[in-house]
C-alpha cells in the first residue's frame, strides 16, 4: 500500500519570475526531494504557473490580501481585512481537500498562511525577504504576527536578521542565503552586444532589477551620464520591467534617457528571460540601490558569470559583496563614488577580470545551490516530524 502523500502548503506573495519567485521554485524542488507533496497558492497570474506546471506541481490562484504600503489607511485596511477573510475561507476548503501538515510563507507581504496556520495548528515556516523601514504600525503588527506563528522564521540575509530580530521576544532567525544554480551563468555565451549592434570591444555596464523606488535604476542613469562624459563609448543597459503600480517610474526613465539625450548608449531592455546569457554579456554589473535591499540574488548571478559588482553598501549586497576583492561597495545615493568606482573598474581591466574571477569563486564557496538546499532541507525537518 502506498504511503498517503504529505502535503505542504506554499504561500507566494507575486507569481513574476523575480527573486522570490525564483527562490520558490527551488525550494519546493528541495521538498519534494524529501518525499513531500508541495501544493501552491499564488494571488494573481503570472509566469511562476508555466514554472509549477513543468514540475506537474498542483497550484491554484486566490487573491490573498497582499500587503502593501499603499494599504496603510482606514480604507486600505479594510480592504485588506476582506480579502484575508476570503482567503481564509479558500484555505479551509483547500485543506479539506489535502490535508495539510505544514504551510510555508514567502515573503512578509503574505500574511493570511501565518493566521490560518496558528489557528490550526499547523507549523508554519516564513521566508523573509523584506527590510521594512516603516510604517511603524505594519512593521509592530508583523513583529507580532511573527512572534506568535512562527518560532524559527528563514531570514534571506543578516542584514534582514538584523532588523527584525530586536522586535522579537521568543522567535528567533535563522540566516539562511540564497543559493543559484551557477552552471547556467557559467555555461552562458555572450549574445547582447550583438543583438545592441554594438563592437564587441565597447565597454557594456548593466543593471538588472525588479523597477521600483528603491532598486535605484535613476541613480544608475545619472552615473551613466557622467560616465560618458569621460567613457564616450560606453554603453548602459538596464533591464527588468516595472512592478505593478510604479509604471510612472518607467515613464520617468524613457523621459530621463530621451532628455538627456542618451538615447545611443543606453538602452532600456524590460523583462528578460535570458539573464545568463545578458549576464555573460556584461564588463561590469551595477546595482545601486538606495533602499536597503535584503538579498539581491542578481548580485550573486553577476558574480557567478564573473563579473565584478558595484553595489550601495546596504542590506544584503554588503554581505555578498567583498569590497575590493569581488567589486566595488558605494555609499548610499552618492553619485560621486558611485562615478569612481566604474572609472577605477573601466580604467584597469586586468582589476575588473581579477575582482570577476574571484566573485565567482565566491559564488562557489559560499553560495551554491547545494549549501541552499541543505539549510533548508535541515530547516524543513526541524519544523516537520518525520513519519
Amino acid at each position: 500500500m502506498a504511503n498517503k502523500p504529505r502535503h505542504i502548503l506554499f504561500l507566494q506573495s507575486s507569481s513574476e519570475g523575480y527573486g522570490s519567485g525564483k527562490i520558490i521554485l527551488q525550494v519546493i524542488q528541495f521538498y519534494q526531494k524529501q518525499g513531500l507533496s508541495p501544493v501552491v497558492l499564488l494571488t494573481n497570474h503570472g509566469p511562476i504557473e508555466e514554472e509549477l506546471t513543468k514540475l506537474n506541481i498542483p497550484f491554484f490562484v486566490h487573491n490573498l490580501g497582499i500587503l502593501r504600503r499603499k494599504y496603510v489607511s482606514p480604507l486600505g485596511l479594510i480592504n485588506r481585512i476582506q480579502k484575508n477573510l476570503k482567503a481564509y475561507r479558500f484555505l479551509a476548503e483547500l485543506h479539506h481537500r489535502f490535508s495539510f501538515e505544514l504551510v510555508y510563507s514567502n515573503t512578509l507581504a503574505v500574511v493570511i498562511g501565518a493566521i490560518w496556520a496558528k489557528r490550526n495548528k499547523l507549523p508554519h515556516i516564513w521566508h523573509i525577504h523584506e527590510i521594512l523601514p516603516g510604517p511603524l504600525p505594519l512593521v509592530k503588527g508583523l513583529a507580532s504576527l511573527l512572534e506568535q506563528s512562527t518560532p524559527n522564521p528563514i531570514a534571506v540575509s543578516q542584514a534582514v536578521a538584523d532588523h527584525w530580530q530586536p522586535l522579537l521576544k521568543k522567535s528567533r532567525l535563522e540566516v539562511i542565503h540564497n543559493g543559484i544554480p551557477y552552471r547556467a551563468f557559467f555555461e552562458a555565451k555572450p549574445s547582447l552586444k550583438q543583438e545592441l549592434g554594438i563592437p564587441s570591444s565597447r565597454f557594456l555596464i548593466g543593471m538588472v532589477g525588479r523597477i521600483n523606488p528603491g532598486k535605484g535604476q535613476l541613480f544608475f542613469l545619472q552615473i551613466a551620464e557622467e560616465i560618458l562624459k569621460s567613457y564616450a563609448d560606453t554603453h548602459f543597459v538596464l533591464v527588468g520591467d516595472p512592478f505593478p503600480g510604479y509604471e510612472p517610474i518607467l515613464e520617468e526613465i524613457k523621459t530621463q534617457i530621451q532628455q538627456k539625450g542618451l538615447e545611443r548608449n543606453v538602452s532600456y531592455l524590460g523583462f528578460r528571460d535570458d539573464i545568463p546569457e545578458v549576464m555573460a554579456s556584461l564588463d561590469i554589473f551595477m546595482l545601486p540601490s538606495i533602499l536597503p535591499d535584503s538579498f539581491p540574488t542578481v548580485v550573486l548571478e553577476a558574480m557567478a558569470s564573473s563579473k565584478p559588482v558595484i553595489a550601495t553598501k546596504s542590506g544584503g549586497a554588503s554581505e555578498m559583496v567583498v569590497n575590493g576583492e569581488t567589486g566595488i561597495l558605494i555609499p548610499v545615493g552618492d553619485i560621486e563614488e558611485g562615478v569612481r568606482a566604474l572609472e577605477t573598474l573601466l580604467s584597469n581591466h586586468e582589476l575588473s577580470l581579477q575582482m570577476g574571477k574571484n566573485g565567482q569563486e565566491r559564488v562557489l564557496q559560499v553560495y551554491s545551490l547545494e549549501s541552499f538546499e541543505q539549510k533548508i532541507t535541515a530547516h524543513l525537518w526541524r519544523n516537520l516530524k518525520r513519519n
